[in-house]
């Protein structure tokens, strides 16, 4: 199987079966020694009738006990070597599916860090959790059709060949019948994979829905908002469901099908071998091996309508997939250096301009709108914003990155301690002074949460007022914290958050309504705290709250995603009725839980 620090190749994006068969081709061996022993386990099942009429008309009939011996013998030999066939088969192919699975984790999971922050622009959480929950699974399933499908195949033929020497006219029938009956479940699988297709599409968006539920359950109950999305969550679940009733139909014909045809056909050809033997055409010993043959190709023919079932809902999987790997991140066609002192942001679709040095706050009815300022404004998403009057598409991503940062109050928390969560390496900090410098040397006598903290992580949590976060954990900064930081309140994690981004110290700090989750002390702290701690360096925070907005150098008011108005905070309360009506907040509102 894949190892787990192993490059998965290169994957063929053009479809769902080019997909399959590149999972196929990145284990050769393994794929042509399932076929191998899922082949000679099918075709030795067929042995098993014809040993069998061997010993009835070579030993029994004739009272030979010798002959019956010796093929008793014989059937019980092939028996025993085809169960450790059995044994082997299943083993390689589990390999061969596990290979799958784990081949596609890496490269979803790889593209998924390729695309780094567009990836939530460009896909929703819900299709990338429907891929790894269910469709890497269907995907690696798929694959059977390598063993037991080619198998099928090969027994097929042997079958075929071997009925040909006991009847010509029985060999044509079931050369005959059982394309037939493949042929009649055909459509069935054409319809699953559309109507499968239609399940896994609804079911990304409802799986979205209940991560975006999840999220903001808080929020929505204090707008009382709650009863309005569960009402759609429930119509999107019921229709969901329908469309799985759906699937299920289908699904249950071509399960009908791929037993009861096959059934219906053995009764079909062991009645004509029946009237030949009673005709004297063919030997009683010659009627049990064709009923034993027919038996058989009962195995292959459910086989071939299983793996039929298992490819219509694996394409459906592998193109999931493919959609997802063809998702590019944005194109860095930049060449040019970014300004080498502070200077203007500019964005023309809003009209914003955003003054270097100074403390900017966008207000605006919908959030969405303010926070697609800062996404363009920090090449997030396409735009002909610009820095310094260079547009920022010219100039070279990494020199943007490294001075312009992005954060979002909902940004992705990694597990880990507190330090690293801060963007400290554990290594990094406790090899100040006394640690050991190579794995080999004796660890430090003086415990990490010890030692002072560097300078910039006490000014960072101090601005963001999480000193007493710290304090209440039981290991200070060297304590746990779980992935998102689901260890503490929503609070606590804003100003973690807010903390992890001036830690950072970048020369452009834009923050996404950094304190929505906290209550009006903490969040005044805040704001008074970022701007001292900011001083001479830009910073621009999307906020409503009149607490942050007093502070702020200059206050942007935006309408329908344009600038309405600018200047400070008092001035456009005393001259812009319409700001006042946004950031007057109702003091018997609920405020939010810290």
């Amino acid at each position: 199987m894949i190892d787990a620090y192993e490059d998965p190749g290169t994957p063929d994006r053009r479809g769902g079966w080019h997909y399959l068969w590149w999972l196929v081709r990145c284990q050769p061996g393994r794929s042509a020694l399932g076929a191998l022993f899922a082949s000679v386990w099918m075709v030795l099942l067929a042995a098993t009738p014809y040993l069998m009429a061997k010993a009835i008309d070579e030993g029994l009939e004739p009272g030979d006990l010798g002959m019956l011996t010796l093929w008793s013998a014989a059937l019980f030999l092939v028996g025993a070597f085809n169960a450790w066939l059995s044994i082997m088969r299943h083993r390689t192919m589990t390999r061969v599916r596990m290979d799958a699975n784990f081949r596609t984790v890496k490269v979803v999971v790889g593209h998924a860090v390729r695309l780094g922050a567009a990836l939530s622009r460009r896909a929703g959480a819900g299709e990338v959790v429907t891929i790894g929950v269910g469709d890497v699974q269907t995907i690696a399933s798929a694959l059977t059709v390598v063993g037991p499908g080619v198998g099928a195949i090969i027994a097929y033929l042997v079958v075929a060949g071997l009925l040909v020497s006991v009847s010509p006219l029985i060999a044509a029938v079931v050369l005959l019948g059982m394309p037939v009956i493949v042929g009649l479940v055909g459509p069935f699988l054409t319809r699953l994979q559309g109507a499968e297709t239609e399940y896994r599409d609804r079911q990304g968006i409802l799986t979205a829905r209940i991560a975006d539920l999840a999220g903001g359950l808080r929020v929505l109950n204090g707008l009382g908002g709650k009863g309005l999305f569960a009402d759609a969550f429930q119509r999107d679940s019921q229709r969901l469901r329908e469309q799985g009733y759906r699937v299920g139909a289908v699904t249950s014909w071509v399960q009908a099908l791929g037993v009861g045809l096959p059934t219906l056909f053995l009764a079909v050809v062991t009645w004509l071998a029946a009237r030949l033997a009673a005709q004297g055409d063919i030997s009683i010993g010659e009627l049990v091996s064709v009923y034993g043959y027919v038996a058989v190709l009962v195995g292959p023919v459910a086989f071939w309508v299983e793996c039929g079932y298992m490819l219509s809902r694996g394409v459906v999987a592998a193109r999931r997939v493919v959609r997802f790997l063809t998702l590019e991140p944005m194109e860095d066609r930049g060449t040019r250096d970014a300004p080498a002192e502070a200077s203007v942001l500019h964005d023309p679709e809003s009209g914003v301009r955003i003054l270097p040095g100074r403390l900017t706050a966008l207000a605006g009815a919908r959030p969405a709108e303010t926070a697609a300022v800062l996404d363009r404004v920090a090449r997030y998403t396409p735009s002909k914003a610009s820095w310094g009057g260079i547009p920022l598409d010219e100039i070279q991503l990494p020199q943007i990155r490294a001075r312009i940062l992005m954060a979002d109050h909902e940004s992705d928390v990694f597990a880990g301690t507190l330090y690293e969560v801060l963007g400290v390496p554990a290594k990094a900090f406790r090899g100040a002074g006394n640690c050991a410098t190579s794995p080999n040397e004796p660890a430090p006598a003086t415990q990490p949460h010890e030692a002072p903290p560097p300078a910039h992580i006490t000014t960072a949590l101090h601005t963001a007022a999480a000193e007493d976060i710290v304090q209440s954990l039981p290991d200070g900064l060297d304590s746990p914290i779980d992935a998102n930081a689901r260890n503490l309140s929503g609070g606590q994690r804003q100003r973690i958050r807010l903390a992890r981004a001036l830690a950072a110290g970048p020369e452009v700090l834009l923050a996404i309504e950094p304190t929505s989750a906290l209550d009006a002390h903490t969040e005044a702290r805040v704001a008074t705290r970022l701007k001292e701690a900011r001083q001479g360096r830009t910073t621009v925070v999307t906020t409503t709250s009149p607490l942050v907005l007093a502070h702020a150098d200059t206050v942007i008011h935006l309408v329908d995603g344009k600038v309405s108005a600018t200047g400070t905070h008092q001035g456009l309360l005393d001259h812009d009725p319409a700001y006042k009506a946004l950031v007057a907040r109702d003091t018997d509102a609920e405020e939010p839980v810290r």
